[in-house]
């Protein structure tokens, strides 16, 4: 027996994968409008790439998520359907800026304010193609099916036009406002972050029970002794019969050298049980405390500054830094004989994402989006809400999903996604940095002096303008000439990115691509961002389109090292995954992934996992070199007029497993699919089939009807087998593809086994 040329050793990956990856780049075959094997009476199939972050490189998260997609888009599209399988990048405006900062920092010396806002942005702008070109490089090594022709960035020019359109339209439904709220605010950022941006870390401290001064007659308990410098109210329960002798007057008190004002309020959410039931309000300082601030009227004082040190209303402790004037402040108190009591508790730390900076609240205004305020619905697509419908954004999220509009898997993800939008508060969308999407609000300098020689009035002169149309940062009034000035903070990240499924296929117009593929059949993407991302573009399509961005959403875990402990650089046990594609190949990486993994599921991986599937991919390769030993010249996979009883069995065999791959990957169980086809192709296949054909179809003496269907049953084993395994491995399947004698074309847009029985896969 000769050994076919091109398979002769054994499989090295680097010989092909790049190869196989510009086959099909220069094939276009992933561009739906040049994919030739659709069938018309197919719905399409769409989903667009989460969008990753442009501050660096794709790490072993982002495999898994490309991965699941990509088996997805590579069976749709055998399956004949029209599939659109869309790329792009996130601008992540606070994790850019940040990492930028940092640079300039450590190279310079220098700030972003040293370089001012257009310098600094020019900068910003150069670090991210720069890494968006590391970021597609990788996606194109991992094997990556998508669309590049419509690739796509929530900072490009389109997107910033969706991104206008969307605000202004929001802002005259009246579910945008700007107003003045206590935010979370990020001193190290030097921005407000939203509520999901923050996280929440338990951390030991002290739990003080005092009084403001020796005659006040309450006592207050706090974590946070520093803020109750800026106490305007102490809340009871009112049915607290301690207090209520107190309810209504306003007391007064010398905190420390600082004058207080104290009204004592009864407020229904205050737990009698809890310290000693009466709390501290520090309305400038606590969301919990504006809302109850809100509720009966109280002053506000603010003692804690944008940049973390106590402010002038501080008194002695000005200029101080939050935890400075905490120690000072409790040595105080225990010098004046104020504290009643001190334990140890263990207490929610908010600190921010980026940055690990311990969140202030602060009072501020800024733009948010009001989830509970009710619009009016003008043709919903949305099952369960009616046309003409009044509904809050809250309500319209839950409803999406409730009518089963949009299935959830796996479908416990429901509850988290519930309960998150029975307690979300309205949407902070500003941010004081300066790379993203700038607010489109453009303020009147007010200076309205008549333009000499003109009759206009200027009354006309509008305070500010809300514009979806491109202006530059400054324009001069028609009226008086004064300039316009648009407003210097950013939108949050999330509100373009909540925008992905859409903006991507050309809204605001009437593309052909969003009549054909929107809404999306799938979103995949990682458990741990459904309240930063997968709710936020339910909220934008539910309002916008008054429809939904996708059908289906399947949460993968996140993955963790062998040992099932999470990856971190601190931890040194991080999987680059370049690094494993280089030593492995991108295949025995997708698989290793895939393995073992179900829906929602943190998954382990390890170099020995990583290995067992390069091995699968040599036994792969060595099989097929097998079959093709035996094929005669010029061979044609044509039906012998005789399949022989055991053949027929092993045919009967491989129709089954058709069935049941099928069946999985359509029940979103990849990791089933994927265990199905190692285990038949390694151990019915390589170890039973052939070993058993074997004298079959070569050596003397052969039974040439028997040899005809022993070859016929091994090469519609091999061939179905690298199809049903393309998804998986794409890149050793279609390598062995172009190798098969009787193979038309490439294999990434060969028919999928039984494509036909699927009417709308």
């Amino acid at each position: 027996m000769d050994i076919p040329k091109n398979l002769d050793g054994q499989y090295d990956p680097a010989d092909h994968e790049a190869r196989m990856q510009q086959a099909w780049q220069d094939a276009d075959c992933f561009n739906p409008d040049n994919q030739p094997n659709v069938d018309s009476d197919k719905e399409p199939f769409s989903m667009v790439l989460p969008p990753p972050n442009v501050t660096g490189t794709l790490h072993v998260g982002h495999a898994m998520m490309v991965t699941v997609q990509d088996i997805l888009a590579r069976y749709h599209r055998m399956c004949g359907q029209e599939t659109l399988w869309l790329p792009g990048t996130d601008h992540a405006a606070i994790a850019t800026q940040s990492k930028v900062e940092r640079q300039l920092k450590e190279e310079t010396g220098q700030s972003r304010f040293d370089l001012g806002r257009e310098e600094f942005l020019k900068k910003v702008e150069g670090f991210a193609v720069e890494s968006h070109a590391t970021i597609t490089a990788q996606l194109e090594k991992m094997g990556a099916s998508v669309d590049w022709s419509r690739e796509a960035f929530t900072l490009d020019e389109a997107r910033e036009k969706a991104v206008r359109t969307a605000f202004r339209r929001m802002y005259e439904a009246g579910l945008i406002y700007r107003g003045d709220r206590v935010i979370n605010w990020d001193p190290v950022g030097g921005t407000t972050v939203s509520d999901d941006e923050v996280d929440h870390v338990e951390e030991t401290g002290s739990f003080w029970t005092f009084r403001y001064d020796a005659d006040f007659p309450i006592a207050v308990s706090t974590t946070r002794p520093e803020t109750k410098l800026g106490d305007t109210a102490i809340a009871v329960h009112p049915d607290d019969e301690r207090y209520a002798e107190y309810v209504g007057q306003t007391l007064e008190a010398n905190f420390l050298g600082v004058d207080l004002e104290i009204q004592v309020v009864a407020d229904d959410e205050i737990d009698p049980d809890f310290g000693t039931g009466a709390v501290g309000v520090t309305p400038a300082h606590s969301m919990t405390d504006w809302d109850i601030a809100k509720r009966h009227d109280l002053p506000l004082k603010q003692v804690i500054g944008e940049d973390g040190r106590m402010t002038a209303a501080a008194g002695d402790f000005a200029g101080m830094t939050v935890n400075e004037a905490r120690k000072a402040i409790v040595e105080k108190l225990d010098e004046a004989e104020l504290i009643e009591e001190t334990e140890e508790v263990t207490k929610n730390v908010g600190r921010a994402e980026r940055t690990d900076a311990i969140i202030e609240h602060l009072p501020k205004k800024q733009w948010f989006v009001n989830v509970s305020k009710k619009f009016k619905v003008e043709s919903s697509k949305i099952d369960g809400i009616e046309a003409g419908e009044e509904i809050t954004l809250k309500e319209l999220m839950q409803t999406a999903v409730a009518s089963g509009q949009i299935n959830i898997t796996p479908d416990r993800f429901e509850k988290n996604y519930n309960h998150w939008i029975d307690n979300l508060r309205d949407w902070c969308i500003s941010r004081q940095i300066w790379y993203g999407h700038r607010i489109p609000v453009w303020y009147h300098e007010s200076k309205c002096v008549p333009i000499e020689g003109r009759e206009e009035d200027v009354s006309k002169c509008e305070p500010f303008i809300v514009s979806d149309k491109s202006h530059d940062a400054e324009f001069p009034c028609p009226h008086c000439g004064a300039k316009y000035i648009q407003d210097s903070d950013t939108l949050d990240t999330w509100f373009s990115s909540g925008l992905w499924t859409f903006s991507t296929l050309g809204w605001p117009e009437e593309t052909k691509d969003f009549k054909r593929f929107h809404p999306t059949n799938m979103l995949v993407t990682a458990y741990d961002i459904i309240f930063f991302w997968v709710a936020r573009m339910i909220l934008m399509t539910g309002f916008l389109l008054e429809d939904v961005p996708f059908t289906d959403v399947y949460f993968h875990g996140l993955v963790r090292d062998g040992e099932g402990v999470k990856m971190s650089k601190s931890l040194g046990n991080t999987m680059d995954p370049v690094d494993v594609i280089n030593e492995h190949g991108a295949d025995a990486l997708r698989m290793a992934l895939i393995d073992g993994t179900t829906p929602g599921q943190d998954s382990n991986i390890s170099d020995e996992k990583i290995k067992k599937f390069s091995k699968f991919a040599n036994k792969i390769w060595n099989a097929t070199k097998f079959v093709m030993m035996n094929l005669p010249d010029s061979y044609t996979h044509e039906k012998p007029a005789e399949i022989t009883g055991e053949h027929q069995a092993y045919l009967d065999q491989l129709a089954a497993k058709v069935d049941e791959v099928t069946a999985n990957i359509d029940k979103f169980q990849f990791n089933l699919a994927a265990e199905k086809m190692y285990e038949y192709f390694w151990h019915v296949f390589a170890d039973e089939i052939i070993e058993a054909t074997k004298g079959q179809v070569y050596g003397e003496d052969l039974d040439e009807k028997e040899k005809a269907s022993a070859l016929f049953t091994l090469y519609e084993i091999l061939t179905t087998s690298l199809t049903l395994l393309h998804p998986f491995m794409p890149h050793l399947t279609e390598t062995l593809w172009q190798e098969l004698p009787d193979t038309d074309g490439l294999l990434t847009i060969t028919t999928w086994p039984n494509a036909d029985k699927k009417t709308n896969a």
